[in-house]
């Protein structure tokens, strides 16, 4: 009984002081509120309301008025970048990068917003040396990230090369299919100054970073076929049957021109079909339709149109069909088929597009190294109809 009521005494007592420290801090409050200028507030409800322009009038200014809000400054040169008002953002980053009463997290990120403010302005060879100095601090992974896009940028692929194998070191993440490109890359320079066993060292290289890089085993049947080492080509090409069924079609026509020149032509079509079989795309069928067509006749060819068109419909397969058709019908009925089959072209040609699977950027040619976006693979080897 003593107890509980010790308890009730307790309480009353308990109550009197959350109540009295609730006032210390609420006053506290009112006391930093009425310190910020109404400008601040003004710019926080600019942003909220999505009207960037205003709020940068607004905070700038707070800045004018408090030189010290270290923090704004930051803010306010971020909102510059990220509108475009690259040479503002500069500006406001080399101010904080000059005082001299920042410490040392303030400046070591004042730098690191000023080497994105030259990045983005395309003064690469600036923000390369601020990001080269930012590697060895606490920033180390996001400045090596920077330095990556730098040098991929630059197309200096030695250097980009370096800086993927230590941001895999650093930020536990794989940049193998990236290294493999850029070996690609190196490789296909090393090839163009005539330098062929150099540029088939840099291709054994990114096979070993990156088993799977299609890219690799294409440029090695692209340089043995060059050299009329037509085994070797089919050898490498081959090999990207193992890696990935559908860039085959990106070498298909080369594969049976190299079966042509060794006198092997019947055995690349079967090579070929049995591809079709497993992987249906209208690039792996037109190489087949125009070898069959070629070896067993326009009626043989006509059945392998007519099976792919019902297979997967499309406007090139039907042109296929036509062109076969034409090859068998009377010479009377000639002209229509024409008719219908340049109808059919002109509206297939305007349909087939490569499409990055990161962007959606559009293309009428395949790329690596998406233009708009700058993904790599990301494009898949087959055309697609809009």
């Amino acid at each position: 009984m003593e107890f509980e009521l010790w308890w009730l005494l307790a309480l009353p007592l308990f109550f009197g002081l959350g109540w009295l420290a609730a006032r210390v801090d609420i006053r506290h409050v009112m006391t930093e509120s009425r310190s910020v200028p109404a400008s601040y507030f003004r710019g926080l409800n600019y942003l909220l309301n999505e009207q960037p322009d205003r709020a940068i009038e607004a905070f700038i200014e707070v800045v004018k008025v408090d030189s010290d809000t270290v923090d704004l400054h930051f803010a306010l040169g971020g909102l510059f970048r990220k509108r475009g008002e690259v040479e503002r953002a500069i500006r406001m980053h080399q101010n904080l990068v000059e005082r001299e009463d920042l410490n040392p997290e303030q400046q070591l990120r004042a730098r690191f917003e000023l080497g994105q403010d030259y990045l983005r302005a395309g003064l690469l060879d600036r923000a390369e040396a601020i990001f080269t100095r930012l590697q060895q601090g606490e920033m180390a992974g996001q400045a090596q990230a920077f330095l990556l896009e730098i040098y991929v940028q630059e197309k200096d692929w030695n250097h980009a090369v370096s800086a993927a194998r230590n941001l895999s070191r650093v930020s536990n993440q794989s940049y193998q299919v990236e290294i493999g490109h850029y070996l690609c890359e190196l490789a296909n320079q090393s090839w163009l100054n005539e330098q062929v066993d150099v540029a088939r060292e840099y291709l054994s290289e990114a096979l070993t970073a990156n088993r799977e890089c299609v890219r690799a085993n294409m440029l090695l049947g692209d340089i043995a076929a060059s050299r009329e080492e037509h085994s070797a080509a089919l050898t490498a090409w081959r090999r990207i049957e193992a890696q990935s069924i559908p860039h085959l079609t990106l070498v298909a026509d080369r594969i049976m021109t190299a079966y042509r020149e060794l006198g092997r032509e019947a055995e690349g079509l079967v090579f070929l079909r049995s591809a079709l079989s497993r992987h249906p795309s209208y690039e792996l069928f037109s190489t087949v339709f125009s070898a069959t067509l070629r070896l067993q006749g326009a009626q043989v060819a006509c059945e392998l149109a007519r099976e792919e068109l019902q297979r997967s419909a499309s406007l090139r397969t039907l042109d296929r069909l036509l062109e076969a058709e034409m090859l068998l019908a009377p010479a009377e009925r000639q002209p229509d088929l024409q008719l219908s089959r340049s109808a059919v072209q002109r509206y297939a040609q305007a349909q087939m597009v490569y499409q990055c699977t990161h962007c959606g950027f559009r293309a009428r040619n395949f790329f690596w190294h998406c233009p708009a976006c700058g993904q790599w693979d990301s494009f898949p080897p087959q055309r697609k109809e809009e």
